[in-house]
């Protein structure tokens, strides 16, 4: 086993030359706008799984799909040869759901604000159902029991009033 900074080491360039070669060397039509997001490598540095995206229709997506696994051992052949590791990883290319995800989200953020404001404006012209403080406040002779005593009373304790 290898340790881990060693093995994110090796994935970060295996995302970066997977997206270079891309890039600038495989040119097959079927190839939409890819986006490398993220490549995970085993412990044992035996196999690397790249995550991409692509813009566009789900047919894009397959076809984009096949173009990858038809490039796959151009790709991991210049692997090899870049990272000089002694067994070059099998490549594995799986499809990132995350920012399909992440637009959903972005959807069920959006409803919210959207509710959250007709609720606002609906609130505008309202009034309490019942009397705007609904809280008990003592009544005025109960506040008059609860003062502080009076000056003459500290005087006699003995004590300065305050």
């Amino acid at each position: 086993m290898v340790d881990a900074a060693r093995a994110r080491k090796l994935a970060d360039r295996i995302q970066q030359i997977v997206a270079e070669m891309l890039e600038r060397r495989i040119k097959d039509p079927r190839l939409g706008f890819v986006t490398v997001t993220d490549t995970r490598i085993t412990a044992d540095l035996r196999e690397a799984t790249v995550f991409y995206t692509v813009f566009g229709s789900e047919a894009e997506r397959a076809d984009s799909a096949a173009a990858l696994e038809s490039a796959k051992g151009i790709i991991r052949s210049e692997v090899g040869k870049q990272t000089g590791v002694r067994f070059t990883p099998t490549l594995t290319f799986t499809h990132d759901p995350l920012p399909d995800s992440a637009r959903q989200l972005h959807d069920l953020i959006n409803a919210a604000r959207a509710r959250d404001a007709e609720v606002a404006r609906k609130a505008e012209g309202a009034a309490y159902a019942g009397e705007a403080d609904p809280y008990k406040k003592p009544d005025e002779d109960e506040a008059d029991l609860d003062k502080k005593p009076d000056e003459d009373d500290a005087d006699q304790a003995g004590h300065p009033a305050s």
